[in-house]
């Protein structure tokens, strides 16, 4: 069965799989947007724009408010807490991996370097 938080991972790194969907994000964080005014930034219709704005909505990085006509975009709640845990993970996985590979490599050269003054 797939956890929530599996569920929620998925739907961000999905989210942030899509170029333009990272452009809005960094937009969305100098200042809010409409979703015209994203449209326009990125050179797209407002039905396009409006489906990466869903897909950015449901994974909790962007909220949305309609005032009369206009739906104004904002960084959502999310704060991609859960994002930069599982990404640190494995960042100290793969850290502490290249350093015993370096730990290997090491001792391999300094046994060559025995193998040769015993050749001398």
């Amino acid at each position: 069965m797939v956890q929530h938080s599996d569920a929620r991972l998925d739907a961000s790194f999905a989210a942030l799989s899509d170029a333009t969907r990272r452009g809005v994000l960094e937009q969305l964080g100098r200042a809010d947007a409409s979703i015209t005014e994203l449209a326009e930034k990125f050179h797209m219709t407002l039905t396009g724009m409006k489906k990466h704005v869903g897909v950015l909505e449901r994974a909790g990085l962007v909220a949305t408010e309609k005032v009369g006509r206009v739906r104004t975009c904002k960084l959502g709640p999310s704060r991609l807490e859960s994002e930069t845990a599982w990404i640190e993970g494995y960042r100290q996985l793969w850290g502490s991996r290249f350093d015993e590979l370096d730990k290997v490599i090491e001792e391999l050269k300094r046994k060559e370097k025995v193998d040769e003054r015993k050749k001398r």
